[in-house]
């Protein structure tokens, strides 16, 4: 009996049946290995017998026998179960599974994989008034900002799965009127609830909020990337989950891009395991879904971010791929389930944005990974038609587990609309992370990013390719430094016009302050000095939402 990839039959009779002990042993093809991926995503009997096998993955060791060796037979799993059996009660105690663990990455790095240091978790809500502050709070800045990142209630492990919590201050009138920091409550938050339902398909209220907070059409929402956002108040209340009149049927981005000019909010969904793998959506600047559809990518990629210019959506389509190994294996929690694979290959998708039903064209790049687009813009000449991305690339990704061993540094891709080509370019070799620019320019020729260096926030000037540094570790202002947001000052366009502010954490105090540095000073020492009531956690993404 022959069936489809993602057909569904009963175990038993169909020709996938005898792949299950290869798959979990390591003893399939490369191209076998991926079709039969491909067959797990629809098919129930398989994905339990797989789950067996990882189950007792551990206890493989116990066998005479290569791995590579070992026929891919339908009466494996019983021979492999007697065969542990005899060997774990000969000896209970030497042949019992250890528990997955791996080397923890310093503190001091951007990326860590567990929670030490100011990485690790604060165990409860505050809510604190009138803030003391060194320095002055510029009048004009009027609003909140909000920062969201994983704050675990218990446990340890990596770092980006932690609930997400949202740490805010409210500005006003030359004051720091309050902090507050709250877990965003999730339907899944007291509940736990699986990612992936019985069937397969993605339970899109299982989620930990943890990644991003935007505001968009008068609605605050906190996000991450496999999951529906969830409203927010003000105050940092959860509202619930957000689906834009039940309109949204997909998880939505933690990186959505706002068109300056048109007030639309465009994103992509990501993460079914059936296919499609990505959705590229649209809502009108009054929160209107008005555009959905699919975009092909023929494997399950961690796609975090994309681009958007005044006339192209721009997809990145890299070779990390869902690993439905790592994913059965129970380590959920220490090892994220994706993985580098060699064989995939890179390419930048972009379709226009006055034909978003139309075909998307892919554009071949050398492999790499990329988390942060820093922006991306057109250019129109007489020697023809080109789209300019700048990004942080990493040059391969989570190879043999997702601990963050490597940097990355600022890159400029040049897609030629014309001859199908991209030049690729390295313009930095510092280690980098958290772009952000002035977000009045998302799709346009910004001339500024700020990214998050050792010890330092670093400018790049995008025209000029140069780049200065506000450094942290002079004796009045040593700390760590998290993502810097832009708060424009109101009516003037100027990029210098404006403040940046970014939490940044004393280790000697193990203390935190948010930090005020005008833009047109950015070397300077900060306007204000804002004390928080304590320290607060490095986490990963925020927004200045101005009254």
């Amino acid at each position: 009996m022959t069936e489809s990839r993602n057909g569904n039959v009963p175990h038993g009779g169909h020709e996938y049946e005898v792949w299950d002990a290869a798959y979990v042993l390591d003893a399939l093809s490369d191209t076998d290995r991926r079709e039969f991926e491909m067959h797990l995503a629809g098919c129930s009997s398989c994905r339990e017998s797989v789950a067996e096998f990882e189950a007792i993955a551990p206890m493989l060791s116990l066998l005479d026998e290569e791995p590579a060796t070992v026929p891919p037979c339908p009466d494996l799993l019983p021979s492999l179960l007697a065969k542990a059996g005899q060997r774990l009660a000969a000896n209970p105690v030497e042949l019992q599974p250890a528990l997955v663990t791996s080397t923890a990455v310093a503190a001091e790095t951007v990326f860590p994989v567990f929670r030490t240091g100011n990485y690790a978790p604060v165990h409860d809500e505050l809510t604190t008034f009138d803030l003391p502050v060194g320095g002055r709070i510029p009048a004009e800045l009027n609003g909140w900002y909000l920062r969201n990142g994983p704050n675990p209630r218990s446990g340890g492990g990596h770092w980006c799965v932690g609930d997400g919590m949202v740490h805010g201050i409210r500005l006003e009138n030359g004051r720091a009127a309050w902090y507050r920091n709250r877990w965003v409550r999730t339907q899944s938050f007291d509940n736990p609830i699986p990612p992936y339902n019985d069937d397969g398909g993605r339970n899109l209220h299982s989620s930990i909020a943890n990644t991003h907070v935007v505001r968009h059409a008068g609605k605050t929402l906190a996000l991450m990337e496999f999951a529906l956002p969830y409203e927010i108040s003000d105050d940092l209340k959860t509202l619930g989950a957000y689906d834009f009149g039940g309109m949204l049927t997909d998880s939505m981005t933690a990186h959505p891009k706002i068109c300056p000019s048109t007030g639309e909010l465009h994103f992509f969904g990501c993460g079914n395991i059936f296919e499609p793998h990505v959705s590229y959506h649209r809502a009108d600047a009054d929160g209107r879904l008005t555009i959905s559809r699919p975009i092909d990518v023929p494997a399950l990629t961690l796609m975090h971010d994309f681009a958007l210019t005044a006339e192209h959506v721009v997809f990145l389509d890299l070779p990390l791929l869902f690993d439905l190994r790592v994913a059965f294996s129970g380590s959920f929690g220490r090892d994220l389930p994706y993985r580098w694979d060699d064989q995939y290959p890179a390419r930048l998708g972009v379709l226009r944005r006055d034909d978003p039903y139309g075909q998307l064209r892919w554009f071949d790049i050398d492999p790499c990974f990329v988390f942060h687009v820093v922006n991306a813009h057109d250019v129109t000449s007489p020697d023809g038609n080109a789209i300019v991305l700048e990004v942080l690339r990493y040059d391969e990704m989570w190879r043999n587990n997702s601990e963050f061993g490597t940097d990355a540094a600022l890159w400029r891709w040049t897609i030629d609309l014309d001859t199908g080509l991209v030049e690729e370019s390295q313009l930095d070799d510092r280690g980098v992370e958290f772009p952000r620019i002035d977000d009045r320019l998302v799709g346009s020729s910004a001339r500024y990013s700020v990214a998050v260096g050792s010890g330092a926030l670093i400018r790049y000037d995008l025209q000029r390719d140069t780049a200065v540094e506000h450094r942290f570790d002079g004796a009045g202002e040593a700390g760590a430094p998290g993502e810097a947001v832009f708060a424009p000052a109101a009516g003037r366009p100027d990029e210098l016009a404006g403040w940046y502010l970014t939490y940044v954490y004393n280790s000697v105090t193990d203390s935190s302050d948010l930090l005020v540095i005008d833009a047109s000073d950015f070397e300077g020492e900060p306007v204000a000095r804002i004390r928080m009531p304590r320290r607060v956690p490095h986490g990963f993404h925020g927004n200045w939402i101005p009254d």
